[in-house]
C-alpha cells in the first residue's frame, strides 16, 4: 500500500494560527523545521541587529521571527531592515508575515550555517528568491569564510560585492550603518 503525505497550499500554511514551537520555513508545500543556530552565527545576527539598532527605529530591526513570502515559499531571514511603508502595513496584524501584497524588505541578512545544503540554500536559492521578490539588498554573512558577500539588486539581478578583513561593510539602504568586516567576523563568544 501507498502512502501520501498531502502537502498544504501557501494559503493552507499562512492560515495556521499556530506553527511549530521550531523555527520553520514554507518550501513546495511543507514546513521545514530549521536547524539551531550555531553560538557564532547566532552572536553575528544579535551584534549587527545591535549596530543597525544605532542608526534606525527600533520597528525597522527585525531577526528571525518575521517571515517573508517569497516565489510561493515562507522564508524566515537571519535579520531584516523593514522601512517605514512595511512597519506600517504589518502594524495589527495577527502574524508577523510579510506577505506579497507588501513593500519589499530594504535589508535582507543571512549568515551561512556550515554545510553545502545551508550554502546553497542561502547563495543560490535565496538569492533568486529575495531578487524577485525586489529586495534591494541581500547580504550574505559567512563566517568560515570570514566574509560577507552585499548583493544589491541591478534591473532585477543582484551584483555581487564580497568583502573581507578590514574592508568596511556599509549599504545603500541603511545611511550611516559602517562596519569592519574584522570586527564582525572576530566576535568574543565569552
Amino acid at each position: 500500500m501507498m502512502s501520501t503525505t498531502q502537502k498544504l497550499t501557501l494559503a493552507d500554511y499562512l492560515s495556521l494560527e499556530t506553527g511549530s514551537e521550531h523555527r520553520c520555513e514554507f518550501v513546495d508545500g511543507e514546513m521545514l523545521e530549521m536547524p539551531p543556530e550555531s553560538e557564532k552565527n547566532v552572536l553575528i545576527a544579535v551584534f549587527l541587529m545591535a549596530q543597525f539598532l544605532k542608526v534606525l527605529p527600533f520597528s525597522w530591526v527585525r531577526q528571525n521571527t518575521t517571515e517573508i513570502v517569497v516565489a510561493g515559499r515562507v522564508r524566515s531571514p537571519d535579520l531584516m531592515i523593514l522601512g517605514a511603508e512595511l512597519v506600517a502595513s504589518l502594524q495589527g496584524k495577527s502574524r508577523s508575515t510579510i506577505t506579497d501584497n507588501m513593500p519589499a524588505p530594504l535589508l535582507v541578512v543571512e549568515v551561512v550555517s556550515p554545510g553545502k545544503v545551508n550554502e546553497d540554500r542561502d547563495y543560490r536559492y535565496k538569492r533568486s528568491e529575495y531578487a524577485a521578490r525586489g529586495i534591494s539588498e541581500y547580504w550574505i554573512v559567512d563566517p568560515a569564510k570570514a566574509q560577507v558577500t552585499v548583493l544589491t539588486l541591478v534591473d532585477g539581478l543582484y551584483e555581487a560585492q564580497v568583502l573581507t578583513g578590514a574592508a568596511v561593510l556599509k549599504s545603500s539602504q541603511v545611511p550611516g550603518f559602517e562596519l569592519a568586516i574584522a570586527d564582525l567576523m572576530q566576535l568574543p563568544t565569552a
